[in-house]
């Protein structure tokens, strides 16, 4: 008698240390599901890019080539690309090419339209235009370019607030934002 009472209490605080032993596991288990828990906003991934190239063809067969020492994905938007040090090459089918250059780019990787800004220069054949924005689309098949302009060929050197090419035309608009305002025409002639 005296051993089935010492195994059933030998039982009983088996069975006691085994409920004691799980429910002191499930709190830690809580314990950890909330102190591991780290908030989105705290979280941060490397989204830099170096030496960044695109390549892009538009229906008629004109390519446009992109390229930058470094790429930044904005988080927002992963379709947006933030560029530095930016150099562009548009090669028309029945034109010269264009090529850009800008300290800054914005890149959207769905339609190709791309923003360069701060010291923009753009070369096409004999021509040299200088400003701070350029605003470029393929799809719109245009070149808007702002903010300080500077055009300039053998003939002439134009100050303007804006200009505006067709890419399929290749008709050149000068523009001022007062109309009070008079486009500076110097002629080299």
């Amino acid at each position: 008698m005296k051993k089935k009472i010492v195994v059933f209490v030998l039982i009983f605080i088996i069975v006691i240390l085994f409920f004691y032993l799980y429910f002191k596991s499930k709190q830690n288990e809580k314990k950890v599901e909330i102190t591991t828990e780290t908030p989105v906003e705290n979280t941060y991934t490397s989204n830099i890019i170096e030496n960044v190239e695109y390549l892009s063809r538009d229906a008629k067969g004109n390519e446009y080539i992109i390229r930058a020492k470094e790429g930044e994905i904005d988080i927002n938007n992963e379709n947006i690309i933030f560029l530095k040090n930016v150099s562009a090459i548009i090669k028309l089918n029945n034109s010269k090419n264009i090529l850009i250059y800008g300290d800054f780019g914005k890149y959207n990787i769905n339609n190709f339209d791309t923003i360069f800004s701060k010291n923009v220069i753009i070369k096409y054949l004999n021509k040299k235009i200088q400003s701070e924005y350029l605003d470029f689309s393929i799809l719109r098949n245009s070149m808007v370019i702002s903010k300080n302009v500077n055009y300039s060929d053998p003939q002439n050197t134009i100050k303007t607030d804006v200009i505006e090419i067709n890419l399929e035309t290749k008709d050149i608009n000068f523009f001022m934002y007062d109309k009070n305002n008079k486009i500076k025409i110097i002629s080299q002639n």
